[in-house]
């Protein structure tokens, strides 16, 4: 009925690369990951709450899995959410700059109550690029969530950002409400 068009809608805006569930997810592959930790993510209280999940780990541990899986409760229970890897979303933000539109899609960036944010540290920033990301961080902060998928660890951010005072700035964002599982 509506309910099932209305997610089909969202799902689609969401724009998934896939459709994968927490039903789906192998933990006997990964016995390092917190079932209960999951099992409480998947409530979506963060959602209420607008706090943030960071998934860390190398390459190839289901970090993106997850972090889809969460989306499509978050779009099951109603919420609009947008996945995004992050060098497009930093190409998008860079382009709106460019083009005098920076706060027209910040404040797009914005509608959606579950931002998913795949793959930060695979590219490093430069000092333009991470303060747009700053930025967008500071937009969402205490309003909306963030899950954000990561092959480096918090360590590694500055190098990552090129800037220790704003990967301290950006990860002070991030992480004043959140949870974390590596």
């Amino acid at each position: 009925g509506r309910h099932q068009r209305g997610m089909e809608s969202r799902l689609k805006q969401a724009r998934l690369p896939w459709v994968k569930t927490l039903e789906q997810f192998d933990f006997t592959f990964q016995p390092g990951i917190d079932r209960k930790v999951v099992r409480e993510l998947a409530g979506l209280a963060f959602v209420e709450r607008s706090e943030n999940v960071i998934l860390l780990g190398p390459p190839g541990v289901g970090k993106t899995h997850l972090a889809i899986a969460l989306g499509v409760k978050a779009v099951d229970a109603g919420h609009r959410v947008l996945f995004m890897p992050l060098d497009r979303l930093i190409a998008t933000l860079m382009k709106a700059k460019q083009e005098n539109r920076l706060e027209r899609q910040l404040q797009q960036l914005s509608y959606a109550r579950v931002l998913i944010l795949d793959e930060i540290g695979y590219l490093p920033m430069n000092r333009e690029e991470a303060s747009l990301f700053f930025r967008l961080l500071n937009r969402r902060y205490e309003k909306a969530s963030i899950i954000l998928t990561s092959n480096k660890g918090f360590a590694d951010w500055g190098e990552m950002f090129g800037d220790h005072v704003l990967a301290t700035a950006i990860l002070d964002r991030l992480l004043h409400h959140s949870t974390t599982l590596n």
